[in-house]
């Protein structure tokens, strides 16, 4: 028996027909485990051994223990998301101990030696059955992402080489949502954010840098327009604002009335100026791109004027909050309020970003923006004529530039 660590995918089983079987699955990202015809583990996807490793790495795998055997069982129990006992109990009452109980040259007396002890008082109640070919049930599994239980549809089949011969067992699991369901949901999903959101499952502190955008003159335009323009309009500027985060690598926030909030963490972007050149890009391309939501809109260019305010966030308690209607990433510390206030003071339709996130920017990030970092000029947020009343309270000594 050996235990494949974090660090490592699973080595592929010695048979050819599991190994291929296995490198497809894992190629698919399929949640799946593949056993020998002895029971002994072969594999384990890395997608299923993530899951069960919260997200946050590759869970343990005992290639080479037999299944529902100590290691086994310890495998499940253990972990960021240990599975239930009583789970385990029930697929070996239910599926796999009634076929082994078959297969096992010992029989009776074999079996209740090779399970977990936290087993063996079911081996009494078992009664012999034929190994099916293919059979599918309903499951609960501890998924990750969102922090709580799953219902999820198990399918067992039997696998066999070329010539016939049984040479092990999969098993292949699935959210129990329909494949309907699940291309829908993936359809409304960029699945690069979505994984970049998956980083921050566990919550923890994170250089990033904050942006702030907000629509000015809201209530003014939205009595001017009827419900349902102002509704599209709003659904139009969201899907842009959105796509223009995700698009330059960061993470959108929450939206609040005309609002979005991004994060572009350090350790995603790779680098401290990237962050805060994926960050200012993500600004400018949001400023084009309202233009064009006026048009759609059939409204002016004056009409839509977003304000920007842009911060670093050198220590922000980063992470993500899951409930079952919605998913966002959220970030707590005294610059995200700071920014906040830099985005109130730059009305007209400006960009100010703090001397903080400026001075990130190394040379080749700079030249890329066509910024020159040792000649800008900052201003104190409390000396802008436009400083509102909380910015000259909560952040007056900020220093700010208008990129």
């Amino acid at each position: 028996m050996r235990m494949v660590t974090s660090e490592e995918t699973c080595p592929l089983p010695d048979d050819p027909t599991l190994a291929a079987i296995a490198r497809a699955l894992n190629d698919a990202d399929y949640w799946a485990m593949i056993v020998d015809r002895n029971w002994l583990c072969a594999y384990m996807t890395d997608a299923w051994r993530l899951s069960r490793g919260g997200l946050r790495g590759l869970a343990a795998f005992p290639v080479g223990a037999f299944l529902n055997g100590p290691e086994y069982v310890t495998m499940w129990l253990e972990g960021p998301r240990p599975f239930p006992l009583e789970a385990l109990r029930e697929a070996f009452a239910k599926v796999s101990g009634p076929w082994m109980l078959a297969e096992l040259p010992g029989g009776r007396d074999e079996l209740p030696e090779r399970v977990d002890p936290r087993m063996r008082d079911i081996v009494d109640d078992l009664a012999p059955r034929e190994r099916e070919q293919a059979a599918t049930r309903l499951g609960r599994y501890i998924y990750a992402g969102g922090g709580g239980q799953v219902q999820t549809s198990n399918t067992f089949m039997s696998l066999y080489d070329r010539t016939g011969r049984l040479v092990g067992g999969l098993a292949l699991s699935k959210p129990a949502a329909s494949m309907a369901v699940l291309g829908v949901i993936s359809a409304g999903v960029d699945l690069g954010h979505f994984e970049r959101m998956q980083q921050t499952a566990q919550p923890g502190r994170r250089s990033a840098a904050v942006l702030f955008a907000d629509l000015e003159s809201s209530s003014a335009l939205a009595r001017r327009l009827s419900t349902a323009s102002y509704f599209a309009l709003g659904r139009r500027m969201v899907r842009a604002v959105d796509g223009c985060v995700i698009d330059t690598g960061g993470l959108v926030g929450r939206h609040a009335g005309d609002g979005v909030v991004a994060f572009f963490l350090a350790e995603t972007a790779g680098s401290e100026s990237a962050a805060a050149r994926a960050c200012i890009e993500a600004a400018r391309a949001i400023a084009d791109t309202i233009s064009e939501v006026a048009a759609r809109s059939e409204l002016a260019p004056e009409d839509l004027v977003m304000r920007f305010g842009l911060h670093w966030g050198a220590n922000l308690y980063v992470g993500q909050i899951a409930t079952r209607g919605r998913a966002e990433v959220t970030a707590l510390g005294d610059e995200v309020n700071e920014c906040a206030r830099i985005e109130e003071c730059a009305t007209g339709g400006r960009a100010f970003a703090s001397k903080d996130l400026m001075e990130r920017l190394e040379a080749e990030d700079a030249d890329a923006l066509d910024i020159d970092p040792q000649h800008l000029i900052y201003t104190p947020l409390a000396q802008l004529p436009t400083a509102s009343e909380k910015a000259r309270r909560d952040a007056p000594a900020i220093a700010i530039c208008e990129i």
